[in-house]
């Protein structure tokens, strides 16, 4: 096949008159006369210019949207607006075909919901070329930041025996025949005769054995695909998402704070510097749609706003309780403005509550600690009690503008009898994980982690508002499709 030239490349191409050869789908094909071709290596277009009276008409009428071409010409400067070079064809060759009355992508402005029923399609428009652009920025970049830091990649398992969270919303995994399936004698599952010999499931964390890895290797990492049976059909939930989760030996609470705001400002900064033409136009696409929103829904900050916003701030730090006595006084609170007032310690923190203490009253992305235990998970560090006598965990939130927590974290609990009298509390088998308890009889260390879930950062640096738009496929209740 000849070699082909890449539309970003020639676009800022200062030679003309020189032949190439381009290779990408029709946007548009006006006049019989000029195609607006893309080939996803950015968002602009290359037009071609088309010789109508030389060219075969079967040909011309196979020029359709979607059509995917060959063409080879020479390289003219543009007669007309908006571009500086055409290519003025010498030869076009159809390499497959799109019929223009049955392709669902027109040349107008489609609505995300409509996109997400085409998710195989929804690839070739403008906004889910920058949002999968912005995807992989982030992506190399965290890679690039643990790499710099020398992390170790950890691969942790997807299947599963256990339930990092203690929250129990699984998928099961199984090669039981669910119309024959073998029953003890009290008529459970028999999952001894399953492929594993006993129940597994899709992983909800690979934090438990990422700590295994760091009380080896002192620091690590995961990138790894994740999953909760959970029956949400928000914004912000799916059933399979990506996690990025290190872990750190001989690291405290405070560590691990300094490590998740250097990482997000540097994979935040990165994105800016790697992403620009793709952030202007999501930016520009965002206040496109604030502008249909009434005044008291629209947000301050556009979206390189915000991205800056966290990048010139450093972040705020304080305790739950010291954000429960400010959400208290507020004067949404005050004024049973919030959806879920705020009226005792112990309550669970909602997003609209995040977002005031982010966007409202700090202006500065804050970082939240020493959360009552009894709405945290089982393997955070527990603090000794407060004034008050209550019993708090060095766990820490972080939460940004329009969006809330994107991080979640805490100090490990390295103390065997503190964790497994924790675990006696929550009804957690012991012998199930007696694996990760090991690590607490042989050679315990403090340590500390934290999850980002990936889907979220896409989120709040590409200005998305739904969830099942910064993922290719999204899995979510009753959809599994492509």
């Amino acid at each position: 096949m000849i070699k082909r030239e890449k539309i970003k490349d020639l676009l800022v191409s200062t030679e003309f008159n020189r032949e190439v050869t381009v290779m990408g789908w029709v946007r548009t094909f006006r006049n019989n006369q000029f195609i607006a071709l893309n080939d996803g290596s950015c968002m602009g277009n290359i037009q071609i210019v088309v010789d109508f009276n030389n060219t075969p008409e079967e040909l011309l009428k196979r020029i359709n949207t979607g059509a995917a071409i060959a063409v080879q010409g020479t390289i003219v400067e543009s007669l007309g607006k908006g571009q500086k070079l055409d290519i003025k064809a010498s030869s076009i060759e159809i390499l497959g075909d799109s019929d223009a009355e049955k392709f669902p992508l027109q040349p107008k402005k489609h609505s995300l919901e409509f996109l997400r029923e085409i998710a195989h399609l929804r690839f070739r428009t403008n906004t889910f070329n920058a949002v999968f652009k912005v995807r992989h920025a982030l992506a190399f970049a965290i890679h690039k930041f643990y790499n710099e830091r020398g992390f170790v990649y950890m691969h942790t398992p997807i299947i599963t025996a256990s339930d990092a969270e203690g929250a129990g919303e699984m998928f099961k995994v199984t090669t039981l025949d669910f119309d024959n399936t073998p029953r003890t004698e009290d008529q459970k599952v028999d999952f001894s005769e399953d492929f594993f010999g006993r129940a597994t499931n899709l992983t909800v964390s690979g934090q438990l054995e990422g700590e295994l890895a760091a009380m080896a290797f002192g620091q690590i990492y995961t990138f790894g695909p994740t999953f909760r049976a959970e029956n949400s059909n928000t914004t912000r939930h799916l059933a399979e998402f990506w996690m990025i989760e290190p872990e750190v030996a001989f690291a405290d609470l405070e560590d691990n704070m300094q490590l998740a705001e250097d990482m997000l400002k540097y994979v935040i900064s990165y994105a800016l510097d790697n992403c620009k033409e793709e952030l202007e136009f999501l930016n520009g696409r965002l206040l496109e749609e604030e502008k249909v929103k009434p005044q008291s829904e629209r947000s301050e900050l556009s979206l390189l706003d915000k991205l800056n916003f966290c990048l010139e701030n450093d972040f705020e730090r304080l305790t739950y309780t010291e954000a429960i006595k400010i959400l208290r006084a507020s004067k949404p609170n005050q004024k049973k403005q919030f959806k879920y007032p705020i009226d005792q310690w112990g309550a669970d923190l909602q997003s609209e509550h995040e977002r005031f203490l982010v966007e409202k009253h700090f202006k500065k992305p804050v970082i939240l600690i020493d959360y009552p235990a009894d709405i945290k998970s089982f393997y955070m560090r527990q603090n000794e009690p407060d004034a008050e006598g209550r019993n708090t965990v060095a766990a820490m939130d972080i939460l940004f503008p329009g969006i809330g927590e994107i991080v979640g974290g805490s100090q490990r609990e390295e103390r065997l009898d503190r964790l497994t009298s924790r675990m006696e509390q929550m009804n957690i088998p012991q012998d199930e994980l007696s694996w990760y308890l090991d690590t607490r009889r042989f050679g315990t260390a403090p340590h500390a982690g934290f999850g980002l879930g990936f889907e979220r950062l896409v989120l709040f640096v590409s200005g998305m508002t739904n969830i099942r738009d910064v993922i290719a496929f999204p899995r979510f209740p009753k959809n599994a499709e492509f």
